[in-house]
């Protein structure tokens, strides 16, 4: 099985290019975010001629969610233990051939000093309870998403420079390694060691060019899905297409179970 995340940065003025990464990558599973619209407004159709089925949790203009699948979507629930009816889009689960799919949008935070940098965090903490209750030690789980953060220094163009700032900030990495405690691995460094591969880069000042970017989106696994998996990628070509997202996919393939 393959699955990917995506911060599609607005599905409606991305469709085509999303589409056409999943007509070319025969990809199982696309976990969605920043899709930027109501769930009526999602281009369905688009994705069904391609044999998926959709899963959707949107709002108008800022967040959303989704998952696209080959196989049957089971089991969906949306949003986080502890939200109320108003809350963001910004969580959606389903179950794919008994692996539980996540697909979150983590908070940007604004900045250190703004009121929405505690509520990131708060938001970390909400997601840590919800798995924590939603799924044991030998679930088969793959939490894929937009983090907004960037783990280690290898996962920034500049740590040095950015060490204390927004996506790079000690606050974000504690709260992340929370997160990892309740049994997660990130499936992407299973396979690759090296720094300078980045998931996103600014629109501003030819920062691929530069290769000036971060590593901020993430398949995180669970210890038996880590068992599985096999190979892992970041498609960053899709950074140079035309009206491109700023993030690109980040790909895991896991191996069929063991009989």
């Amino acid at each position: 099985m393959k699955i990917a995340t995506w911060n599609v940065n607005s599905i409606r003025a991305r469709e085509e290019l999303v589409l056409d990464w999943l007509r070319r990558t025969k990809m199982d599973v696309l976990c969605m975010q920043e899709t930027k619209v109501i769930d009526d407004d999602f281009p369905t159709e688009g994705f069904q001629r391609l044999g998926y089925e959709i899963a959707i949790s949107g709002q108008k203009s800022y967040n959303g969610v989704a998952i696209a699948s080959r196989l049957p979507l089971r089991e969906l629930t949306v949003g986080l233990d502890g939200e109320g009816p108003g809350a963001d889009k910004r969580a959606i689960a389903a179950t794919v051939d008994g692996v539980r799919v996540m697909s979150v949008y983590v908070p940007n935070g604004k900045a250190v000093d703004s009121p929405a940098f505690p509520e990131k965090l708060a938001w970390f903490e909400r997601l840590r309870g919800t798995l924590e209750k939603r799924s044991g030690p030998r679930a088969e789980l793959a939490v894929c998403g937009d983090f907004n953060v960037a783990r280690e220094a290898r996962d920034v163009y500049a740590p040095e420079k950015l060490a204390g700032k927004l996506h790079f900030h000690p606050d974000e990495h504690r709260a992340f390694d929370e997160l990892l405690s309740v049994g997660l691995v990130d499936g992407f460094r299973l396979h690759h060691d090296a720094a300078g591969l980045y998931s996103w880069w600014d629109y501003r000042g030819a920062s691929v060019q530069r290769n000036q970017g971060m590593r901020i989106d993430y398949v995180l696994l669970t210890a038996s899905l880590a068992a599985r998996c096999r190979a892992a990628s970041i498609d960053a070509d899709e950074r140079l297409k035309e009206r491109p997202s700023d993030h690109v996919p980040v790909v895991v393939e896991l191996s069929e179970r063991a009989e």
